[in-house]
């Protein structure tokens, strides 16, 4: 059994290549079957005691891909996996790859859902995503008792280490840091017209921080109506849909989008005719999406100031001084619970095995059980049943352990020596 994870994050690659590795919310459920079919095409452990699994995490920042596989070389397989799922070249994903095995693969899942390895240290948004990577996992049968028990005991560790340490503390979370860069270039966000493209969580969290500063007016524009009114109505903002943009785009300031198309929404051509409508005031616009919602080229338009996600991963890395006694104390915990994992791990290496003995045993006193039974049916004398019934258990259970010091020579024989007698020893 070899426990994997596999994946790319805002620090092994760009994010030109990031929305192309990235899953969309509709793409999960049938990610995670092709994942486990994948692994199941040469899984020769897939017909005994476990079968493959997986799970898929995508955000932003990061896509992973999360396996138990009996497959040798799983974790190359996994990156094979990535890249045709994709239709990329492998040699184009591969060097951007991660591979994390055994309790590697543990450890970093609990420093991701600790908010260890994100761009903003200590950011609790991840915890949710995880979570709801697992309920899709779950939701496509992806889940198995290693990973079911990984993620458990993830979500666990996340919670020790946020509530035993202040690895959260001052945290710049991105909505703050997308605030902070608007007001480089507009000095009040009050007499400024923000917009809002999509009604998920992060835009959800920036609208939050964005509102708190009352600006002129605030506007939520979605593909569904109804969800954008229901987040436009608590910062007494109003909702359009995305449809209306081409006719209003230059009445905003400030533009925030992050939505889950796989397609940009606002083009080059859309934001040239905004910025001439409004005669060259400048437009503030901050791509939160992966794959990317805005245009590439927008950013060289003059009188535009557009920041991708990375580009605010400068700004949010401030205060780090004073979280590394937090960080040291969280990697200490996570190792911890690392070694603990393992150690289930190891233990349940071993249910195979000591079902196989089970079964075996069972069949073997059925079959001397039925044999006595016979005997007894025939009139035998019942002492002699009960001699010959546990003679014959004896020699069953002897005769694999003889046959093997028989069969072996050498340094095997002699470990077999040693072993057997510590097997088969009985209390008194």
């Amino acid at each position: 059994m070899q426990l994997l994870a596999v994946g790319l994050n805002h620090t092994t690659a760009p994010l030109s290549l990031r929305e192309k590795v990235a899953f969309s919310p509709d793409q999960i459920g049938q990610a995670v079957v092709a994942a486990r079919s994948w692994f199941g095409r040469d899984d020769s452990s897939s017909n005994h005691h476990f079968g493959p699994e997986a799970a898929i995490l995508s955000t932003c920042n990061r896509t992973e891909l999360y396996a138990v596989s009996g497959v040798e070389n799983s974790i190359d397989a996994t990156a094979h996996f990535l890249a045709d799922f994709h239709k990329l070249p492998y040699s184009e994903l591969r060097h951007h790859l991660y591979t994390l095995p055994q309790d590697n693969a543990v450890r970093h899942a609990f420093r991701v859902a600790s908010g260890l390895d994100s761009m903003v240290l200590g950011e609790p948004q991840i915890l949710g995503q995880m979570k709801d990577a697992v309920r899709q996992a779950d939701a496509a049968g992806g889940l198995g008792t290693y990973l079911h028990q990984l993620f458990q005991r993830t979500f666990a560790v996340a919670k020790e280490v946020r509530s035993t340490t202040e690895i959260g503390a001052h945290s710049v979370s991105m909505a703050a840091a997308a605030v902070r860069l608007s007001q480089r270039i507009f000095d009040k966000i009050s007499e400024q017209h923000v917009l809002f493209i999509g009604a998920g969580e992060m835009i959800e969290l920036c609208a939050t921080h964005f509102a708190a500063q009352n600006p002129k007016s605030l506007t939520i524009a979605n593909r569904t109506l109804e969800r954008g009114e229901a987040l436009a109505h608590r910062f007494d903002g109003k909702a359009i849909r995305l449809a209306e943009l081409p006719q209003c785009l230059h009445q905003f300031d400030i533009i925030v989008s992050c939505t889950a198309s796989s397609l940009p929404i606002i083009g080059l051509g859309l934001v040239e005719r905004a910025v001439k409508a409004r005669r060259h005031r400048p437009i503030f616009m901050v791509d939160l999406a992966v794959p990317r919602d805005i245009e590439p080229e927008v950013a060289q338009l003059g009188d535009v100031y557009l920041y991708t996600v990375d580009d605010l991963g400068s700004v949010v890395q401030t205060g780090m001084e004073n979280r590394q006694a937090a960080v040291a104390q969280a990697e200490a915990i996570i190792e911890t619970r690392v070694q603990s994992f393992m150690h289930w791990v190891d233990g349940r290496v071993m249910v195979p095995v000591i079902q196989d003995l089970h079964e075996n045993s069972e069949a073997m006193r059925m079959l001397e059980l039925e044999r006595a039974r016979k005997m007894l049916a025939r009139g035998d004398d019942i002492d002699a049943v009960l001699e010959a019934l546990s003679k014959g258990i004896t020699a069953k259970f002897l005769h694999g352990p003889q046959q093997a010091l028989r069969q072996a020579s050498g340094d095997e024989r002699a470990r077999l020596a040693t072993l057997l007698p510590q097997l088969f020893r009985t209390r008194r």
